[in-house]
C-alpha cells in the first residue's frame, strides 16, 4: 500500500480572505479538484482567528467533500464543540498562537496530558479518529499513546529547515525512531509540516509512514501547472517511491 496524501487547502482560502469580500477562490472547490486528482484526504485547519478557514468551509467540506475530512484544531472547548457537531473523519490536535505565520512546532502532550486525555476520550466517543501533531520526541510519542491517541503526525519543520546534511541527518534519525516507536506501541503514523516535492523523497523510504499532509508547496505549485496537476504530480511521486 502506498501512503496517503492528504491535501490542506489552507491558503486558498488565505487567497480568498485576502480581500474579505471576494467569495473565490473557493476552498470547497479546491477540495473537490484535490480529490479527484487522486488525494486521499483533505485537511483543514479551523483556527480560533479564522484567518482563512471559515466556519461556512467547513460545514460544506463536511457535505460535499469526495474522500476523508482531516480538521486540524487546537485544543479549545469551542473547537471541541465544532468538531463534535460536524464530526469529521478524524481530528488533529495542534498548538496555535494567534502571532504565528504558520504551525510552529508540536503540542507538548507530556506537560497536557490531563487535558489532552479528555479531548481524546470525546473525539473517540463520537467516532472521530483522534491524531496529535507533535515533535519528532520519544517522550511525546509515548505521552501520546498514554492519552489513547489513535495516530500521532510527525512535525517534519525542523527535517524540512535544516542547514547542510549532518544537521538534515540528524532530524531524519528523530522522525526514523519516533515512527519506530509509535508503530511498536500501535499508533498510525502520520507526517507534515514543510513538506515539498523535493524533501520529502527521503521520508518516502520510511515505510511505517502511512500518511503525508502538505499543503503550501502543492498550492504554490498550482499557481504555475493548476491544482490538478500539482496534486497529480505529489501522488505519483509518493507512489513511484512505493
Amino acid at each position: 500500500m502506498f501512503p496517503r496524501l492528504g491535501v490542506n487547502i489552507d491558503h486558498v482560502a488565505t487567497l480568498r480572505q485576502v480581500r474579505k469580500v471576494a467569495p473565490y477562490p473557493d476552498p470547497v472547490y479546491a477540495a473537490f479538484i484535490a480529490g479527484e486528482a487522486g488525494a486521499d484526504q483533505i485537511t483543514v485547519h479551523l483556527r480560533e482567528d479564522r484567518r482563512h478557514i471559515q466556519d461556512r468551509d467547513l460545514k460544506i467540506l463536511k457535505e460535499t467533500v469526495p474522500v476523508r475530512l482531516n480538521l486540524e484544531m487546537a485544543n479549545t472547548q469551542e473547537m471541541v464543540k465544532i468538531a463534535l457537531y460536524l464530526k469529521p473523519f478524524s481530528v488533529t490536535l495542534v498548538p496555535e498562537k494567534r502571532e504565528e505565520i504558520t504551525t510552529e512546532g508540536g503540542l507538548d502532550i507530556v506537560q497536557h496530558q490531563n487535558s489532552i486525555e479528555r479531548t481524546v476520550g470525546m473525539l473517540t466517543e463520537a467516532g472521530i479518529r483522534a491524531c496529535l501533531f507533535i515533535d519528532p520526541d520519544l517522550d511525546q510519542v509515548k505521552a501520546s499513546h498514554k492519552v489513547n491517541a489513535d495516530a500521532i503526525e510527525i512535525h517534519t519543520g525542523q527535517y524540512c529547515e535544516a542547514k547542510g546534511s549532518d544537521e538534515e541527518d540528524r532530524e531524519f534519525a528523530a522522525i526514523l525512531n519516533s515512527t519506530k516507536a509509535g508503530r511498536k506501541l500501535g499508533l498510525a503514523v502520520h507526517a507534515g509540516h514543510g513538506l515539498n516535492y523535493h524533501n520529502l523523497k527521503r521520508l518516502l523510504q520510511v515505510e511505517d509512514i502511512e500518511e503525508y499532509n502538505i499543503g503550501h508547496a502543492i498550492i504554490a505549485r498550482a499557481l504555475f501547472v493548476g491544482l490538478d496537476r500539482a496534486v497529480r504530480e505529489m501522488v505519483e511521486l509518493i507512489r513511484h517511491a512505493g
